[in-house]
């Protein structure tokens, strides 16, 4: 029984270096750009993240202009403020942001099919 014992391994804690990390990664502000599926072939594109001193409405106004879309702003407790337009507007609306200037390439992260 005691040799039994000696080969069990010691508890393992897989993400003991994720956790030790964890602090350095959520440094970096990421700009969520997301699709979600309505009924049929209808979509919203969501955009959150960005920050807080930059006017949402404004932002929002540019981008219903630029790809004849509707849109809002829309206020979630846990996300904060939310832009949400009426289509599939990902790679649009990260050309968009890049061009305008208000996030870097790096910093957009394009979730979706």
């Amino acid at each position: 029984m005691s040799e039994l014992d000696s080969q069990i391994p010691t508890a393992f804690d897989p993400f003991a270096d994720a956790n030790a990390e964890d602090s350095g990664a959520g440094t970096k502000e990421y700009v969520h750009i997301r699709i979600q599926q309505r009924n049929g072939r209808k979509s919203l594109t969501t955009v959150q993240g960005l920050k807080k001193e930059y006017s949402y409405n404004k932002i929002l106004k540019d981008l219903k202009k630029e790809f004849c879309c509707n849109g809002t702003v829309v206020q979630d407790p846990e996300l904060g403020q939310v832009i949400q337009l009426q289509g599939d507007q990902r790679k649009n609306v990260s050309t968009f942001l890049v061009q305008a200037g208000i996030v870097k390439k790096e910093n957009i992260k394009i979730h979706g099919f």
